[in-house]
């Protein structure tokens, strides 16, 4: 396969899936260093078994955390999908945070759903209305440099 940049002989093999869209990139070293994608070639096999161990490891710990009110474990929160109480959210902080931003493409805080009639228009207002917020913060807390660039936001916002 050749490179899609240069035609060079492609050793890198990149699958995006985003949206669920699927991207194929086929480049060669040179273009895929100049693309910013890293290529980490030959890599002992001792570090991967190394990594994969260590993953597994801290794998085990986050099943095994405890909430120290309730005594649910995340092990028990993934298998029955509800948590034990409200303690639960700061003792299972960080594996949940990347269970939201892994099943909100990214996202760490609900932006919601809009209906597919609106066209866009709702997501539109709501950004409008979280931006407006964010500008009078800015503004409460004196920070006036952010204050500025929310300014600029709603703007544009506002103008398309």
């Amino acid at each position: 396969m050749q490179c899609q940049l240069c035609n060079k002989h492609a050793t890198v093999h990149l699958t995006e899936i985003v949206n669920g869209q699927k991207t194929e990139k086929h480049l060669c070293e040179e273009c895929a260093i100049t693309e910013g994608i890293t290529v980490k070639a030959n890599v002992p096999i001792n570090d991967l078994l190394n990594n994969l161990m260590a993953a597994q490891k801290e794998s085990q710990q986050i099943e095994d955390m405890t909430c120290p009110e309730c005594d649910i474990t995340w092990r028990q929160f993934r298998k029955e999908g509800l948590l034990g109480c409200p303690h639960d959210y700061a003792a299972f902080e960080e594996p949940l945070r990347k269970l939201i931003e892994r099943t909100q493409e990214g996202a760490s805080t609900h932006v919601g759903r809009a209906p597919k009639h609106t066209g866009g228009r709702h997501f539109q207002r709501l950004t409008l209305l979280r931006l407006r917020q964010e500008l009078q913060e800015a503004i409460d807390q004196e920070d006036y440099e952010a204050a500025v660039r929310l300014r600029d936001e709603i703007d544009k916002c506002e103008s398309d």
